[in-house]
């Protein structure tokens, strides 16, 4: 053989080889990702063949699969969309997968190895395969309640979240985000519609697709004196101490006596429209907190609890900094740096939600819940129970415990005073307290407001934004606790207007649910 030959022969054995090579790295090393590549229209067309599985609240299906003549067979359907977009997000052939669509995904589709036996059941008998369900615990009658409470009095909605959760077991009863957007837009099979509803939605400056419920933080505002009276409560200050309760307060000079400079260029902490608390020397814990005296609590942080103490206290409500799933991923809550809790100044504006303290509406939630719930934390969950296609129960949740953020006998006395700030004529939450002929007598609620600044400074031309963090009470026992935020809802340093513009939400949500559980009847 020459060498020509010899040559060519090497060379073709030479890419027979590479070839062999190729193919096997093809198929058994890269196999799966060109398997599952989102541009292999097999892998579409496979995964919309069969009916994924439904996502029920309360009985009824707010999400499900219906047949079509497409080549991609099956369509989403959401019938109240925008109520329940928040915890169903969507399922689009364009944009993939969010909300419980997303994080349940191998149940819906089916693809779940726990659904390996219902699979082969299919195979064998012929059956149609079909996806798992999955059952939320929310509560229609509140679900609905909360987002028909945000519509303003124009009758739009206004921006902001609500949360609701069972206190007993951490079961998210309402989550609703405002304004929000349509899914079935997204779920369209026709890419121009799915491109143009996405479009609009990103574009918008209200934002309608994110989970403020969630996956927004806020400045609390004086919801967070919650916290503050927690960890007086703790170390030995009654509801009936009396504390200092100027009508403005110096951190850095606390034996200062001068009212605070006009807008507030200097560090100091004064009262809604330099109001009185009390006999403008001190106050009792309870009034400072029914009233919601900005010196009293700056000056109890100050003086006499420490940065020690309510950073420990935050952190056992959930508010360190640390990721929480319920299975959606929350946006985690914070007290601010160090650096602001060792600096005087900084760290009496902390006491009142301000500075750089920043939690989600669920934590809102979390905050009312674990004080009725006898100072007892449960963590927060959306999903119910994860069923298979015949409806039998597959996987159910199980309550679990976070923290105890208090002993009960001092959780029993927050109660009280927070029941109070509802309930006596000098609150600020007056506006939550139910009223509904068939509730009012059995049902009591506890709660604490909040006018959060969102400008610069609290002297800034930007609306605050009003909270409402508070409970329901049957009989002693806590039935639902609510946190609701209204976007640049109440009026700088006001709090009965941060009341005025939450605790009626707060009210209608309460009201709903416990109609819907047959509380009165």
């Amino acid at each position: 053989m020459n060498k020509p030959i010899r040559n060519v022969g090497i060379a073709l054995a030479v890419l027979f080889l590479a070839l062999f090579a190729n193919l096997n790295v093809v198929q058994v090393f890269q196999g799966d990702n060109y398997r599952n590549d989102s541009d292999n229209r097999r892998v579409l067309l496979n995964e919309y063949a069969s009916a994924r599985g439904a996502i029920i609240v309360g009985g009824d299906n707010v999400a499900y699969s219906v047949k079509t003549p497409d080549e991609l067979r099956y369509q989403r359907k959401y019938p109240q969309g925008r109520i329940y977009a928040p915890a169903t997000g969507y399922y689009s052939f364009v944009y993939g997968t969010a909300g419980i669509e997303s994080v349940e995904n191998d149940i819906l589709s089916g693809d779940s190895s726990d659904l390996f036996t219902t699979k082969l059941g299919n195979i064998l008998t012929g059956r149609n395969p079909r996806g798992g369900n999955v059952e939320l615990t929310l509560n229609q009658d509140a679900q609905v309640a909360a987002y028909s409470a945000m519509k303003g009095a124009n009758g739009k909605l206004r921006r902001g979240a609500v949360v609701a959760l069972d206190p007993s077991t951490g079961a998210i009863l309402a989550m609703v985000s405002t304004p929000s957007y349509d899914p079935n837009k997204l779920a369209s099979h026709h890419a121009d519609a799915n491109n143009k509803a996405y479009t609009a939605y990103t574009r918008d400056k209200q934002d309608p697709m994110l989970n403020r419920a969630l996956k927004q933080i806020y400045p609390p505002g004086s919801v967070f004196k919650v916290i503050d009276t927690a960890a007086a409560l703790k170390y030995g200050i009654t509801p009936t101490t009396r504390i200092p309760a100027a009508n403005a307060y110096w951190p850095l000079d606390p034996t200062k006596k001068a009212a605070c400079p006009v807008g507030l260029a200097a560090p100091c902490v004064q009262n809604f429209q330099r109001e009185t608390c009390d006999n403008g020397k001190d106050a009792t814990l309870e009034l400072a907190l029914v009233k919601s005296c900005n010196t009293a609590f700056a000056a109890l942080a100050v003086e006499r609890l420490g940065a020690q103490r309510i950073k420990d206290q935050a952190a056992a409500f959930g508010i360190d900094g640390s990721e929480l799933e319920v299975p959606l991923q929350v946006a985690p809550s914070t007290i601010g740096t160090d650096a602001d809790l060792n600096d005087p100044a900084a760290l009496a504006q902390t006491s009142f939600g301000q500075r750089d303290v920043r939690i989600s509406p669920l934590q809102g939630a979390m905050i009312a819940s674990a004080v009725a719930n006898n100072g007892t934390l449960m963590k927060p969950y959306l999903v119910k129970a994860e069923l298979r296609p015949n409806t039998s129960v597959l996987n159910s949740a199980k309550p679990e415990q976070l923290s105890q953020t208090m002993q009960p006998e001092v959780a029993s006395q927050l109660v009280t005073m927070m029941e109070k700030v509802v309930s006596d004529p000098r609150g600020t939450g007056g506006p939550a307290k139910i009223t509904d002929p068939q509730l009012a007598r059995l049902v009591t609620v506890g709660g604490k407001t909040g006018t959060a600044d969102v400008g610069v400074t609290s002297a800034s031309k930007v609306e605050p934004d009003a909270w409402f963090s508070g409970f329901a009470m049957v009989g002693g026992q806590a039935k639902i606790a609510v946190a609701v935020i209204i976007e640049n809802g109440g009026v700088a340093g006001n709090e009965s207007a941060g009341g005025a513009a939450a605790g009626p939400v707060a009210k209608q949500v309460m009201t709903a649910y416990l109609k819907s559980i047959k509380v009165g009847q």
